[in-house]
């Protein structure tokens, strides 16, 4: 496609999205964002969902391990109940592994194409999990990661003084078998925005590269253009092929943020203190839906 100075392989469109969920999710007290969920048509009428389509409302939440907003507070591991978490079984003669899972702002875990879990806050406040299935090795972990937009389809949020602000991802995760979250892994973008000047996304081979993009807050944001990507069938599944994605790219708990969130601090042991490391796509500001895969030898 070539639109405006983009040269690439996704779909452009410009504006606002139509709303078709107001709101998936509300904290008590008023604590969370607006988590909609809107529509976008792009020029030759194909409709993509922004930020993205997601299984929220359906599926099967992943444990708390620090939720305020139902009330999971604790301040250390100590306090959490290990025996408590429900194991979900993928092979009857495999290894239980238990996942400590912190994502900014939604995340829905797969191991070998089964969904163990979906985030149980999509916005903020931001909060964390703790997941337990049984497994054989080898085997494939996906993840599918959204950060969440308060202007649909303009990527963008009302922040530091800005009517449209981009927000930044982020995800960490460590498991009971020493898997942890790094460089090695696969991460892809399906979902960028706001792009000003369309010239400055680059493609090269499967690298959707947004670095040069204008990744700051305006007042002026609503004629904010958007690339999307379809997703690939069945790409949750241990038989997909990834090899072709680029690698992740890491970023410090600086560059995300957390040393003020109890959600992460509080079990900082089981993430970065186990040798997990943050993740995303190479633009974890711009990049707003993003896939990850990794397989477990």
């Amino acid at each position: 496609m070539v639109i405006n100075g983009y040269q690439g392989t996704g779909s452009v469109t410009q504006g606002r999205a139509r709303t078709v969920n107001g709101n998936l999710f509300t904290c008590d007290g008023g604590r969370s964002r607006v988590a909609a969920v809107g529509v976008q048509t792009d020029s030759a009428g194909n409709q993509w969902t922004v930020p993205s389509e997601n299984q929220f409302l359906t599926a099967q939440q992943a444990p708390d391990l620090y939720n305020e907003c139902s009330g999971v507070t604790p301040s250390d591991l100590s306090q959490v109940d290990l025996d408590a978490i429900p194991v979900v079984e993928i092979d009857a003669d495999g290894e239980i592994i238990t996942g400590y899972v912190f994502a900014d702002n939604y995340f829905e875990l797969y191991i070998n194409g089964k969904l163990i879990g979906v985030d149980s806050v999509p916005f903020t406040p931001f909060n964390s999990n703790i997941v337990k299935f049984r497994v054989k090795r080898p085997y494939d972990i996906g993840v599918k990661l959204v950060d969440w937009e308060e202007n649909l389809g303009l990527g963008s949020e009302d922040n530091r003084g800005k009517s449209f602000h981009a927000g930044d991802g982020g995800f960490i995760a460590s498991f009971s078998d020493g898997t942890v979250t790094s460089n090695q892994w696969f991460a892809q973008t399906f979902y960028t925005s706001p792009i000003y000047d369309l010239s400055c996304l680059k493609e090269q081979n499967q690298l959707r590269d947004s670095s040069s993009c204008f990744a700051g807050g305006t007042d002026d944001g609503e004629s904010a253009y958007a690339v999307h990507w379809p997703l690939p069938e069945n790409w949750q599944l241990a038989a997909f092929d990834y090899r072709h994605w680029p690698q992740a790219s890491t970023y410090s708990e600086d560059d995300i943020g957390v040393n003020n969130k109890k959600a992460y601090m509080n079990f900082r042991e089981k993430f970065a203190g186990a040798g997990a490391t943050f993740i995303w796509s190479s633009n974890v500001v711009l990049d707003n839906q993003v896939l990850l895969k990794y397989r477990v030898e």
